[in-house]
């Protein structure tokens, strides 16, 4: 052994001969067998989904996703598989030698062989890898060539807007893929450089070749460091370091020249490390590279650093005014706040009955009914057979019996988890149980004297269609579902298979008796061939797909049947609304998704936090229509002027639509979405102030208000609600969503917030601010007043007790012309059943706190009105219209009468616990 040399090997390389040319063929068979197994797994992938896509008339855009990503996956390849065989190759060229480890020549040749084989294995693996990246970017590279100019140009750098929203996301993965790709370069040349000296049997040195191929890849990876610079400059106006997100005082003095210098300065450090190479001085390329980082740091960290303590902190609002405006104005325009009509809402303090009656449309769409209990009260008296449910309820507007109406509508789907274990079988999970049926729909105010919602909408009729009317029309419904078979749904988790020999229930007689069915839509793949059973099966690992007898050639699959699973599948670049909803119309049922399209590259503008995601740009951009039966999704382009969805649309043309097509049932039903409000509620707590001195010195800061919810007595922020009022300066109601404001850390009032749905207004957004002084009470306030209410107390402690539950509802506040309505249901709840009853109705004035049996009695003790508010859905069981005469005995003289008796049995029951105590 040579002095200075590794340990020999002693390697007995006819062994390993025998050994692998015994095993041979079986490793051959494996990988084939792998390889083949990854092969057609992707391929049945790519059929099924094909097969799915085409069901639903969007092959196109399978077929364009798939293309790009094939197309980026070669390029991806190519790409990485030159660059790292290049770097490898040479260094592996480069560090040949004379082995000095007593190896024998066969162990020589064997070695030399497996490490290049090696070194090919680890390239087309890292190839793989990096190709699979770059290829899971498609979207980016998409909207990159298909993109959209804004209207809006940045104050920075007097760029489009469309340059950081579609090009530069794309440059910024293109860069970084890159350089990842000559960092891996970098470590493979050098570890494989040093394991051909060790095996050799020589101590690593760094020879002059592979001293050049290093410095080749060093100086790409600073030039590539340094473009990524000028990158980061264009990033300062979605910069998080400042006062405000955006470019600030230091950011734009300092940063900004600072990292082009930078970006200058390495990227001739880049040219002289190359010019190295030929000049053989190291000097040239050490020398640069150590200017460069010191500059970097310098400029880019300490100037950056001394700036802000030294000059900004003790003038900030001087020098980042400018900034601060900048941000206002482009996080307003980022979340469509710029467009916010503001009135001022002169409020008055007396509530009167003439208030009410001018505005009974407003006063008798109040929302008693609350979503989560009346959907508990659904599922206690409307599932009819226990395989239903109702996932939640969705609040919309009917015209019911030439009524504007607010309502609560739900839909009762199939649910395979509440069958009996025995009843668990795959016939009838997959073959039998394949549909739910109808809904129950409620008005938003009444209910029964036991406490129970009226209906509009309810059960199962016997020949299986679905009246939602006035129930003194049932004969006559406004809306008759012909066909309310529900085959897609928020529940829908599981595939099933329809038009099989096995009839599917439909539904079940009030006698008993069991309805059959078979399904006549188009939804799902026809299993109309062998292949196609085979393919299924795999796809859904289930073997009963291909061996049953059960399916024939006119069978269908359903799969991907939950709304909002299969509008993601086909649409994966838009954000959805949590709760999409339900429309009845006389047709079938249908369900309407919200859709958004998101940034977080917009500039200047704030983030708002979302599942672990950031976005700064918002807009309601698509209406998605998914029929309940068929499964056919539409997709409606609702704001054409946002250049995103406008760019999806050059990329997908096949998918889009206009919102005029849209089937004008379906257009009287659209509302403003809810998470939308909410993110722009969110914002407007502090943005809407536009002067930049009280932004700065949170001068006008707004919070939500909160209220009591539920059993608990804590607090919790009240979140914004859907009803039918008359804006200010309206004449009409209408159907909007809002939410109250009060000042920060105040429970008085300060304004509210209103996005209108209906047409021709819908999606413009009124602010309402009261006066800065007068006292309005806030929701807080009045459950205070609720609570110290002694009547209402006392009913809370006699009701409330063991074995029953008093259950708060969400508190309204209802503008009526100069005035304010406040309004809080309650629910009583017997342990351990969830079926809450409605039971009492608490409004509030600014001066009067009362409580009711029913929306009409709290009226008339509110404000001794006796107009009857309620619909004909329901008899009272007292009598509140005014009497024709001025008999000492009217109803009015009644109810005083009774409720001075309640008071005084109130009374002696407070005495007598107070006595047992």
């Amino acid at each position: 052994m040579a002095t200075g040399s590794m340990p020999e090997f002693d390697i007995d390389i006819d062994s390993i001969k025998s050994m692998l040319n015994g095993k041979i063929k079986w490793i051959l068979l494996a990988v084939f067998i792998i390889g083949a197994f990854v092969i057609l797994s992707i391929g049945r992938s790519i059929i099924s989904d094909l097969l799915w896509y085409g069901g639903l008339g969007f092959s196109g855009v399978y077929v364009k996703i798939i293309t790009a990503k094939i197309i980026l996956f070669i390029i991806g390849f190519l790409s990485a598989f030159i660059i790292l065989s290049g770097f490898t190759w040479i260094s592996y060229k480069t560090s040949r030698g004379t082995y000095f480890s007593e190896l024998t020549p066969e162990t020589i040749v064997f070695t030399q062989k497996a490490f290049k084989i090696s070194i090919l294995v680890f390239v087309c693996v890292a190839a793989i890898i990096f190709a699979a990246l770059f290829s899971g970017k498609w979207e980016l590279f998409l909207m990159f060539m298909n993109s959209t100019p804004f209207s809006t140009i940045d104050p920075l750098f007097g760029n489009n807007v469309s340059l950081y929203m579609f090009q530069l996301p794309a440059l910024s993965f293109l860069h970084g893929w890159i350089l990842s790709i000559l960092i891996v370069g970098l470590l493979a040349t050098i570890a494989i450089a040093f394991l051909n000296f060790t095996v050799r049997g020589v101590s690593f040195v760094i020879t002059p070749a592979l001293k050049k191929t290093v410095l080749i890849n060093v100086a790409l990876i600073v030039a590539m460091i340094a473009i990524g610079q000028y990158i980061s400059r264009l990033n300062l106006l979605t910069s998080e370091g400042g006062l405000v997100v955006g470019a600030t005082y230091v950011d734009v003095v300092s940063k900004k020249p600072a990292l082009l210098i930078a970006m200058i300065v390495g990227l001739i450090s880049a040219i002289l490390m190359i010019a190295a190479i030929y000049w053989s001085n190291l000097k040239f390329a050490v020398a640069p590279v150590g200017l460069w980082i010191i500059v970097t740091l310098a400029l880019s960290a300490a100037w950056p650093s001394m700036l802000q303590q030294f000059s900004v902190n003790p003038n900030e609002f001087v020098k980042e005014k400018e900034y601060i405006e900048k941000n206002i104005d482009f996080t307003r325009l980022a979340f469509g706040l710029d467009s916010i009509d503001e009135v001022y809402f002169d409020s008055k303090s007396e509530l009167t009955a003439e208030i009410l009656e001018n505005n009974k449309d407003t006063v008798k769409n109040i929302r008693l009914w609350d979503p989560v209990p009346l959907a508990d009260v659904y599922r206690q008296i409307q599932l009819i057979r226990p395989y239903y449910d109702f996932n939640d309820a969705d609040v919309d507007r009917y015209e019911i019996d030439g009524d504007y109406r607010q309502v609560l509508v739900s839909a009762r789907e199939v649910d395979h988890e509440k069958l009996a274990d025995d009843a668990r079988t795959w016939v009838n999970e997959r073959l039998y149980y394949t549909h739910g049926i109808g809904a129950a729909m409620s008005p938003a105010t009444e209910f029964t004297a036991e406490g129970k919602p009226v209906f509009f909408a309810k059960d199962i009729p016997s020949e299986g269609k679905i009246p939602v009317s006035n129930v003194n029309k049932e004969n006559n419904p406004d809306i008759l579902i012909e066909n309310p078979r529900i085959y897609y749904g928020e529940k829908t988790n599981d595939y099933v298979i329809v038009n099989t020999e096995t009839q599917e229930l439909d539904y079940q007689t009030d006698t008993g008796d069991l309805i059959k069915t078979q399904y006549f839509g188009s939804g799902g793949i026809e299993l109309n061939s062998i292949f196609k059973k085979a393919l299924y099966a795999w796809q859904m690992g289930d073997v009963n797909i291909f061996i049953s007898d059960e399916i024939n050639k006119t069978s269908r699959i359903q799969y991907r049947r939950q709304i909002q699973e299969r509008v993601a599948t086909l649409a994966p670049f838009l954000m959805l609304d949590a709760d999409p909803y339900m429309v009845a119309t006389n047709e079938k049922i249908y369900w309407v998704q919200d859709a958004y399209t998101t940034s977080d590259k917009f500039p200047y503008s704030t983030f708002t936090d979302y599942e672990n995601e950031k976005f700064n740009y918002i807009r309601n951009s698509v209406k998605i229509v998914i029929d309940a039966y068929s499964g056919d999704v539409n997709f409606y382009i609702w704001d054409s002027e946002d250049p995103i969805i406008e760019t999806y649309r050059k990329i997908f043309p096949g998918l889009f639509q206009d919102k005029s097509l849209m089937h004008s049932e379906l257009k009287d039903h659209v509302r403003y979405p809810q998470d939308l409000f909410d993110y722009q509620a969110n914002k407007y707590l502090k943005y809407h102030m536009v002067n930049p001195e009280y932004f700065y010195g949170n001068e006008d800061l707004w919070s939500f208000p909160q209220e009591k919810f539920g059993q608990s007595s804590a607090l919790q922020i009240v979140e914004p609600y859907y009803a039918i009022m008359k804006l200010p300066g309206e004449i009409e109601e209408e159907f909007v969503q809002l939410i109250p404001y009060t000042p920060n850390n105040r429970p008085n009032m300060i304004g509210w917030l209103a996005a209108r749905s209906d047409a021709p207004n819908y999606g413009k957004l009124i602010a309402v601010n009261f006066p800065k002084d007068v006292q309005v009470d806030g929701p807080e306030q009045i459950e205070a007043r609720i609570d110290n209410d002694q009547d209402i107390s006392a009913w809370f402690t006699l009701r409330c007790s063991e074995g029953s539950i008093c259950l708060r509802g969400n508190l309204f506040v209802v503008p009526l012309e100069n005035s304010l309505l406040y309004a809080e249901p309650i629910y009583i709840q017997a342990e351990g059943v969830s079926l809450p009853e409605l039971k009492k109705v608490v409004l509030a004035s600014s001066n009067k706190v009362v409580m009711g049996d029913s929306l009409d009695e709290a009226i008339f003790l509110l404000t001794g009105s006796t107009y009857s508010f309620t619909s004909d859905l329901i008899k009272k069981d007292v009598n509140l219209e005014a009497p024709e005469s001025s008999d000492t005995s009217n109803p009015i003289d009644k109810i005083k009468q009774a409720m001075e008796n309640i008071k005084t049995e109130i009374t002696s029951l407070q005495q007598l616990i107070n006595s047992l105590k």
